[in-house]
């Protein structure tokens, strides 16, 4: 490709020799291909039927405490994946807080009726230290950079619906999903007649829990959603599940608060009953969101999962040491990567083609190849994926390749495998940086690479 960066790998995987190579050791910004090294860790250290659990306290001092567990499930989302949009989040058929309002039953069953002090939000299983390095001041507002937190609910983020008035020169009509009153709006976005499409900005600003939206939107247009990153997971929980326990009649004498401990602190104990909990669904159910949507938050919990339990500290720092000996212990060197944080989104992560099909290979060999293979998105099929590959080829060759996709604004990534008809299972990374041409031409041509490896 003209005016880019490009490096490219193929690996037979019968034989383990390499049919092509283009800059295959040189390091390239791999944006959400990253997720393919994160998730592939937390299968090998953790098993594919791991779970996480977040219970609800009793405390002694009248406090009730939710304490996070690092499940990334709380959410409205249906497991196991599907690519039914009407089994995902956010649509009108879920409940983003479906897993509060369980909590809530099970408070009330277990004979709560009245809390005399706050509704706690506790993350301390993960120290707070909710932002990586590099990821940038926009990332930081929006739901692809919601903050990490140990209690994570709704993939910490909300929905601002912004709905146009009954008359043009009226502002326009806001409402939240989930219908939590979490952040006050500064609503400034004018209904207007004839403008085709909306036009509108939106802020939350710093150090507080403020957003001001701006701009037009047209008399006869549809709904725009904005999704916000929330400031602070733990008290957003909190929240949630004050207004939970609250409808149904318990009464309150506190207020919903947040919990956090520092990287310098160590665990407290959390001194009470253990009135409700929740297991998340097993991990490879998990791990399919990752791979599938290409959720961030849910691989940046995974990396402080795996450090919390193979090093004792559930922190980004242990879990990227954690992935260095386990990189190593397949065969890559640490000259063929380097990362800052687990989902892809820092602009500091590098990887080689050779390191991403060096670990193609190991996970196609594993005992766990099975799980790991049905994580990732088939052409024209599923996840990121599902729009892709079938419009420059047919839809049966198409679904010959399970590979992750990743986006940033100057790379376009694929890596995954590709079912050839004359050599088997090919394994492959496609990394492409720097280029001048639109990023919908570098994915056609990425494209077509991946299916030349089918034909």
């Amino acid at each position: 490709m003209a005016r880019a960066s490009v490096g490219i790998q193929v690996v037979d995987l019968k034989s383990g020799s390499a049919l092509y190579s283009r800059n295959a050791d040189r390091l390239f910004l791999p944006a959400s291909n990253m997720k393919l090294f994160t998730a592939a860790l937390a299968l090998e250290r953790l098993g594919p039927d791991y779970r996480l659990t977040t219970h609800l306290v009793r405390a002694r001092s009248g406090d009730l405490i939710l304490v996070g567990g690092g499940d990334p499930s709380l959410s409205g989302r249906t497991y196991p994946y599907r690519k039914d949009p009407r089994d995902q989040k956010d649509t009108p058929e879920t409940n983003p807080l479906r897993a509060i309002e369980e909590l809530a039953d099970q408070a009330v069953a277990a004979g709560i009726v009245r809390v005399d002090g706050d509704v706690v939000g506790d993350d301390q299983l993960y120290p707070w230290a909710p932002y990586p390095p590099s990821w940038t001041v926009d990332d930081l507002s929006q739901e692809d950079g919601a903050p990490v937190s140990a209690l994570t609910i709704n993939d910490n983020a909300i929905a601002l619906m912004i709905h146009p008035a009954a008359r043009a020169g009226e502002i326009a009509l806001l409402s939240f999903q989930p219908a939590l009153e979490y952040y006050a709006v500064d609503n400034q976005v004018l209904t207007v007649a004839g403008q085709k499409e909306a036009r509108i900005r939106l802020t939350r600003l710093p150090g507080s829990r403020q957003i001001v939206v701006w701009g037009s939107i047209p008399l006869a247009g549809a709904t725009v959603r904005e999704a916000v990153a929330v400031d602070d997971p733990a008290l957003f929980a909190a929240c949630a599940l004050y207004d939970a326990l609250a409808r149904r009649g318990v009464a309150i004498r506190g207020r919903p608060v947040a919990r956090h401990r520092a990287v310098s602190e160590d665990p407290w104990p959390v001194d009470g009953d253990v009135i409700a909990t929740r297991n998340s669904p097993p991990l490879v159910e998990l791990l399919q969101v990752i791979e599938k949507v290409s959720q961030n938050l849910h691989a940046e919990l995974m990396l402080r999962e795996v450090a919390r339990v193979t090093r004792g500290a559930g922190t980004r720092e242990s879990g990227l040491q954690e992935l260095a000996s386990w990189l190593a212990g397949i065969g890559i060197k640490t000259e063929e990567w380097r990362a800052e944080d687990g989902s892809g989104l820092s602009r500091n992560d590098q990887v080689s083609p050779r390191a991403v099909t060096r670990l193609l290979s190991a996970m196609n060999a594993s005992k766990n190849a099975a799980a790991w293979l049905s994580l990732l998105p088939v052409g024209g099929e599923d996840g990121t994926l599902e729009h892709r590959l079938c419009c420059v080829g047919d839809v049966s060759a198409a679904r010959q390749v399970r590979a992750k996709t990743g986006t940033l604004t100057r790379a376009v990534t694929l890596s995954g495998y590709a079912d050839s008809k004359t050599r088997g299972r090919l394994a492959f990374s496609i990394l492409v940086n720097n280029f001048a041409a639109p990023p919908a031409e570098v994915r056609a041509w990425i494209d077509r690479m991946a299916l030349t490896l089918v034909e």
